[in-house]
């Protein structure tokens, strides 16, 4: 790929014809606007002007997907044209930044008549990007040294209920996680510095419990505290969980931006582990937003260690082929080589390891149950051994059931949660 020109993928729809529309996102974004002015040279153009570099033409239909669109005077029916194009944008327009780089290849472009439809689906990045920004400082294979886990994924858990909890009743919860052999906890998203319950004092108790448990189990699990606020509240709260001899700490992406979590890389000696929440306003309709394959390398870019992807046969609206697509775009390399570790969530437990491994074929994840661990008829414990015995299920190549009759712990899973 061109090292001086940054290539972006965009579904559209228009009443249009797909020439016109490329060139009218080329123009919008660049050095163009809807009437030439005074200064807009051909060798301006030339110069700082976006190129359009495809056009693959899709279905045709009949009503537009979003409101607002004006299409132009016909006397016969309004048809409405699906397409893919591909727009290249001049570095120099605007550098390595993350920021305006986002700004550049979305910017204004959702609010165009125009357009009836419009997706960034993926984009190619010269390797400026890659100087500018690091990418994960642990990810895979540095997130399994702190934790001491090979060849298998991370079985994890989030502390419910998500809020409400006093700092003496996170402790039991935390002792009793920690105790069950997991390899990963994390707050809630929604359990951020609360005046119910502190950050300081979370953090102090949650790594008591911690140690207390690693000493007696000889495995110190990691515990992703979410420190998400403002800027100057992010590094009070890494530093606070760095103090407290603690493993990891967690952000909500899209709260902070990825200017927030690239500020966050370039001071964190811990693994940032990337939560998505508000990713639905930002993907769910699909022809308007971002697709999961671009969010993620920005995100990535920017320097999460970690990020959710959703989950097979999840609560969530989300197929599960885009699960699995998503699942394989963060353990695709980028600069240098380096992915990042999935974080597989919602409404998983012991036999979504079968259909996961299936769909994927990957143990390189973070694989959480909530209620599929702590809502267990046998205890949290049982709760976790069902999740390393349902992976133990999918990497055998075993029938789930068969697997299960020798098993009281995955059997009970299965009876509550098999259907």
């Amino acid at each position: 790929m061109s090292q001086d020109r940054v290539v972006a993928r965009y579904l559209v729809e228009s009443p249009y014809p797909l020439g016109q529309v490329a060139e009218l996102i080329a123009g919008e974004q660049s050095s163009g606007t809807f009437v030439t002015v005074p200064g807009e040279t051909v060798e301006l153009k030339k110069r700082f002007g976006a190129q359009v570099v495809s056009i693959t033409p899709l279905e045709t239909v009949d009503a537009p997907a979003l409101p607002g669109c004006t299409p132009a005077r016909s006397s016969g029916p309004v048809r409405y044209q699906r397409g893919e194009i591909a727009i290249s944008f001049p570095l120099h327009n605007f550098g390595p930044s993350l920021p305006n780089l986002f700004t550049t290849v979305a910017g204004n472009l959702y609010e165009l008549q125009q357009l009836s439809g419009l997706r960034l689906l993926d984009l190619d990045l010269p390797d400026a990007f890659g100087a500018r920004y690091p990418g994960p400082a642990f990810g895979i294979e540095g997130t399994r040294k702190l934790v001491d886990v090979y060849d298998r994924p991370l079985i994890g858990t989030i502390v419910k209920p998500s809020i409400g909890l006093s700092t003496q009743e996170l402790r039991v919860r935390v002792r009793e996680l920690a105790l069950a052999g997991l390899d990963f906890i994390k707050d809630d998203e929604l359990c951020g510095n609360p005046p119910y319950a502190p950050l300081a004092e979370r953090v102090a108790a949650v790594m008591d419990e911690i140690e207390r448990a690693a000493d007696e189990t000889g495995k110190k699990v990691m515990y992703a505290f979410n420190i998400t606020g403002d800027i100057d509240e992010l590094r009070r709260g890494h530093d606070l969980v760095l103090e407290h001899g603690g493993n990891c700490v967690m952000v909500a992406v899209n709260s902070i931006g990825f200017a927030g979590v690239a500020w966050l890389r370039r001071h964190s000696a811990l693994p940032i582990h990337g939560h998505r929440a508000t990713i639905g306003a930002l993907s769910r309709c699909p022809l308007l937003g971002v697709g999961f394959t671009a969010y993620q390398k920005l995100a990535r870019l920017a320097g999460v260690d970690h990020l959710h992807v959703g989950g097979i046969d999840s609560k969530f609206y989300q197929a599960n082929e885009e699960v699995t697509q998503s699942i394989k775009d963060c353990l695709t390399p980028m600069f240098g080589g380096y992915t990042v570790m999935p974080a597989v969530s919602s409404a998983q437990w012991a036999g979504s390891a079968i259909t996961t491994y299936a769909a994927t074929g990957t143990v390189d994840l973070l694989h959480m149950a909530g209620g599929g661990i702590m809502a267990h008829p046998h205890g949290v414990t049982a709760g976790v051994r069902s999740m390393q015995q349902g992976w133990e299920a999918a990497l055998a190549g075993a029938d789930l059931i068969e697997y299960a009759s020798s098993r009281p712990e995955l059997r009970a899973a299965v009876d509550k949660f098999g259907n």
